[in-house]
């Protein structure tokens, strides 16, 4: 059974601090990802996933939305890969 794992584009975002939200070392961050970015790399790893207009908590007034993937594995593995996914589209 998987869970639902939430990933916000700040997780991404190399120009913010991790108080502001980044997940991610900033050298393996991108500028600005948006979500049709995550979007594309879920789509390529073949996760189920579904788009929701919810904020991060740290950044409220962005509301740049939030991705909702059925993971089994744990949520910094799927973090690590969309990373991944992500760099790979610089």
């Amino acid at each position: 059974m998987s869970a639902e794992r939430i990933l916000y584009p700040c997780y991404f975002d190399a120009t913010l601090e991790r108080r502001e939200g980044r997940r991610v070392a900033k050298n393996i961050g991108v500028n600005s990802p948006g979500l049709p970015a995550i979007e594309a790399v879920l789509r390529r790893m073949k996760a189920p996933y579904r788009v929701e207009e919810h904020h991060h908590p740290a950044r409220w007034a962005e509301r740049e939305g939030r991705v909702v993937v059925e993971w089994e594995g744990s949520k910094e593995d799927l973090i690590r890969k969309v990373a991944s996914g992500l760099a790979s589209r610089k």
